[in-house]
């Protein structure tokens, strides 16, 4: 399932608080994007068409909730990053952030610590 980068605002205003109505989710999202309530409508009838969302009646709106779960769809994106730019390898990734000084040095640190973990787990 694709997820466009508009739909995933609205995804994640959903990951932090469910279930909303569109109002709350045009009220948490709409205006750093300057978005009408229509908009955020329109992306939540493609996220229901997609089943990322589900919609329950509640008196005369519907509120929302999503039906995957936020780690899924960021395990997803980042194969499909990987995937489409370095081969579906990792280690090209984090050399490319190397290179071209995007890694801070809590960043690296971070890394560090990941791989000590790894390296104790096996």
């Amino acid at each position: 399932m694709r997820i466009s980068v508009a739909e995933s605002l609205v995804m994640e205003a959903l990951w932090r608080e469910s279930p909303l109505s569109a109002e709350d989710i045009a009220s948490a999202v709409g205006p750093e994007q300057s978005w009408s309530d229509k908009t955020v409508k329109t992306l939540l009838n493609r996220l229901l068409t997609k089943k990322a969302v589900t919609a329950a009646r509640d008196g005369r709106r519907y509120l929302y909730s999503p039906l995957i779960e936020r780690s899924a769809y960021v395990q997803d994106e980042s194969r499909g990053l990987i995937d489409r730019l370095f081969d579906g390898k990792l280690a090209p990734l984090v050399s490319h952030f190397a290179e071209t000084n995007q890694l801070s040095a809590e960043d690296i640190a971070e890394l560090r610590r990941l791989i000590a973990e790894l390296d104790d787990g096996k």
